[in-house]
C-alpha cells in the first residue's frame, strides 16, 4: 500500500468487489457509437471522459505525464528492470504485456518479500 500510495493508486486498492450488472452493460454496449466515442441515451449524448474516471476512483490527474512515445528495442530488459522478471514466450513486448502474465507472476506477495519484491507487485498492480 505505501507504494500504491506514493503513486496516487491507493484509493483503488481499497474499492471493493461489485456486481456486474449485465442488464446494464447490454444497454449501455447498445447505444455505444464507436465513431464518436459517445453513449446515445434518450436524454442525448454522453462520453465517459477522464474526469468522470478521476473522480470516480478517486485518481489524481494532475502532474506528471504517466506515458509517452518511445522506441524500447529490449524490452525483455526494460520488464525485468521494472518487475524483476521477464517473460520466456515472448509476451514482454511491454506494449501488449499480458494481464495473465502479470497475475501468473505477481497475485501473491510472500509474507517474508523484500522491499524491491514489494515494488514489482506494486507496479503490476497498476497495470
Amino acid at each position: 500500500m505505501p507504494y500504491l500510495d506514493v503513486a496516487k493508486f491507493g484509493s483503488v486498492a481499497l474499492l471493493l468487489m461489485f456486481e456486474l450488472r449485465v442488464d446494464l452493460i447490454s444497454f449501455l454496449v447498445e447505444r455505444w457509437h464507436p465513431e464518436t466515442h459517445t453513449f446515445h441515451l434518450t436524454c442525448g449524448e454522453c462520453t465517459i471522459t477522464l474526469e468522470y474516471v478521476a473522480l470516480q476512483l478517486r485518481l489524481s490527474i494532475d502532474g506528471y505525464v504517466v506515458m509517452s512515445s518511445s522506441k524500447v528495442f529490449e524490452s525483455a530488459m526494460v520488464c525485468y528492470h521494472l518487475f524483476g522478471r521477464s517473460s520466456d514466450d515472448g509476451e514482454a513486448r511491454l506494449m501488449s504485456l499480458k494481464f495473465s502474465w502479470l497475475k501468473e507472476n505477481f497475485e501473491t506477495l510472500s509474507s517474508s518479500a523484500i522491499e524491491w519484491e514489494k515494488m514489482c507487485v506494486a507496479r503490476a498492480y497498476i497495470l
